[in-house]
């Protein structure tokens, strides 16, 4: 990393060229213009709000400061256990999806792997790692191309991930990296950055699954 670089972008440039391919993604351009079949992508998609919303509360338990907290409990409270919950269950309905949980995809049951263990490691970098791939692929795809489907199953999760409210969630990751990024040893520079790649890498193959 060079002085010049803000730890966060170092982290995704070294992420190439998984990143490019999760943001520019035929299946996320599809969900953009309401075209994407969401069915088995949603199913999958939703077994990971459990362990989701328990990596941001140990996001919460492991931040060095009270600010940091109260920004990740405040996203925790208002969009993923209110706004994005209810999208779920009024989105599987409306697809017909089954409320039973399916048989899980591979790269779904290594990517709740890896949350839980970011979780259960308590390392505020490694945890903001993963929190920061799963939340800023997702708004590069979604500011990529502009909502274009009629149906709100497509149009209505391109806009949990996309708006001024979204992009200041994502920007108080990628500084809480950046803040954190320059006091970490080599070795703990490389930790995160195994992290980050290897969740930038199961959004891609993540997204490959869903395309079929």
């Amino acid at each position: 990393m060079t002085d010049e670089q803000v730890f966060s972008a170092w982290l995704r440039d070294r992420s190439e060229p998984d990143w490019a391919a999760v943001v520019t993604h035929p299946f996320a351009a599809a969900i953009s213009r309401g075209t994407a079949g969401m069915r088995r992508y949603l199913e999958q998609d939703f077994q990971f709000v459990d362990a989701f919303t328990a990596l941001l509360g140990a996001a919460v338990a492991a931040a060095d400061s009270f600010e940091s907290r109260v920004a990740v409990g405040r996203f925790l409270g208002q969009t993923v256990a209110d706004t994005e919950r209810g999208y779920f269950h009024r989105a599987l309905a409306a697809v017909g999806g089954d409320p039973a949980p399916p048989v899980l995809e591979p790269v779904t049951i290594e990517f709740r792997a890896l949350m839980d263990e970011v979780r259960l490691s308590q390392d505020y970098p490694l945890i903001l790692a993963v929190l920061c791939v799963a939340e800023w692929t997702y708004l590069g795809w979604a500011t990529r191309i502009p909502a274009e489907g009629e149906s709100f199953v497509h149009r209505e999760w391109v806009e949990l991930h996309s708006g001024p409210e979204f992009e200041a969630w994502v920007g108080f990751l990628r500084r809480e990296l950046d803040r954190l990024g320059p006091g970490l040893d080599e070795s703990g520079r490389a930790r995160v950055l195994d992290v980050f790649r290897h969740a930038t890498a199961l959004e891609r193959r993540f997204f490959d699954m869903a395309a079929g």
